[in-house]
């Protein structure tokens, strides 16, 4: 299978390769080397990438929905946006990852390593994340209903909340008025810049 001029097979060596918008749905990419590969809005929907090395890839805003990454290496990987749900993510290394407003959903992070992602309104609902590591990680409690955390390492969490939210975790739009903020901070431009309180 080609796509893009690039060879789609398992333990292929796709290193900085170019697939932005890619259809890569059911793709085998078993053991295969994407480490810093552009695959932002690529439909990875079910496709087999257990053992994959994604360490600083580019997936924002892809769809991984139902993908195997067991045992994938996503360090340092860009996730914003992308579409996890029901994903096997069991051993994968996700550390310093960025899942910000990820659809982790029912996902299953069993022993995974999120030592430092940024989860910050990442959607965790129903996902299993049972003897994962998020020590250092960023996670908005909101969106964790249902989560599964049994023996879960959970040192130095940050779990953000607004002191005003709608029943589905949306930011109220009166968060300027809340008097909790301290110093009367501002909305950052950054979301790593939030006056999170531990």
């Amino acid at each position: 299978m080609e796509v893009n001029g690039y060879t789609i097979e398992p333990g292929a060596d796709l290193s900085a390769a170019f697939l932005s918008g890619a259809n890569l749905t059911g793709a085998n990419l078993r053991g295969a080397n994407l480490r810093d590969a552009n695959l932002r809005k690529a439909n990875l929907t079910d496709a087999k990438l257990t053992d994959a090395f994604l360490a600083e890839a580019d997936l924002a805003e892809a769809d991984l929905a139902e993908a195997d990454l067991a045992g994938a290496d996503l360090a340092e990987a860009g996730l914003a946006e992308a579409d996890l749900t029901g994903a096997n993510l069991t051993g994968a290394n996700l550390w310093s990852t960025s899942l910000m407003a990820a659809d982790l959903s029912e996902a299953d992070l069993r022993d995974a390593n999120l030592q430092g992602a940024n989860m910050w309104e990442a959607n965790l609902t129903g996902a299993n994340l049972t003897g994962a590591d998020l020590s250092g990680a960023l996670v908005s409690a909101s969106r964790a209903t249902g989560a599964n955390l049994q023996g879960a390492n959970l040192t130095g969490v940050t779990m953000w909340e607004p002191k005003d939210e709608d029943t589905d975790g949306v930011f109220d739009d009166d968060w300027e008025d809340d008097d909790d903020w301290e110093d009367d901070d501002e909305w950052p431009d950054e979301p790593a810049d939030l006056p999170w309180e531990e």
